[in-house]
């Protein structure tokens, strides 16, 4: 991500390439108007939160301007006061189904998409429930295993989506699944 000109531009530096993964790096923020994320996505604690409301309150993995410009609902058991960023980011902390979570992201976009960007818990969880038209899964060349999987427990869901892979130079596959429309 990083390595593409998007991703070099959110860091504020010149270059980086423009092939397949930049495509798809362009395309993912295109037409968002929201955001719902797990809080595995925002912060690497858990648990209730400590520290909120001093200078060593956690703050998102991305300073002080995200790369989001859009409203965000992060998915928690333990919620807490709304975060804002500079540049329209705003975190919103929620303990709600999918169902519910949409229902305010949808409220917040005006018109426009909500990207579901996980963790796994969180888009399998969109998924069982039938709310996704189109899923974009990033498969880097690592090890897997170690973790819980967007599929877990969610078999013959695939007969419901389109599936188109397209690999990329840098090794990584980009994984489409839409929504085949019934009728």
């Amino acid at each position: 991500m990083f390595a593409t000109r998007r991703g070099r531009s959110l860091l504020g530096q010149d270059g980086g390439g423009i092939g397949v993964d930049n495509l798809f790096s362009d395309w993912y923020h295109e037409g968002i108007g929201t955001e719902i994320m797990g809080r595995g996505k925002f912060s690497p604690h858990s648990g209730p939160w400590t520290k909120v409301g001093t200078e060593d309150e956690w703050r998102g993995w991305w300073g002080p301007h995200p790369p989001f410009h859009t409203p965000v609902f992060a998915l928690t058991h333990h919620l807490r006061p709304a975060l804002y960023k500079e540049g329209g980011t705003v975190f919103h902390f929620l303990n709600a189904t999918p169902q519910k979570a949409l229902e305010a992201a949808l409220e917040a976009a005006y018109g426009l998409d909500v990207r579901i960007s996980g963790g796994p818990t969180v888009v399998r969880g969109f998924l069982a429930t039938g709310l996704v038209d189109l899923l974009h899964v990033v498969q880097v060349p690592i090890l897997l295993g170690r973790a819980c999987g967007y599929g877990d427990g969610l078999e013959g869901h695939e007969e419901q989506y389109e599936l188109e892979a397209i690999s990329s130079p840098s090794g990584v596959i980009h994984l489409t699944f839409t929504r085949i429309k019934s009728g």
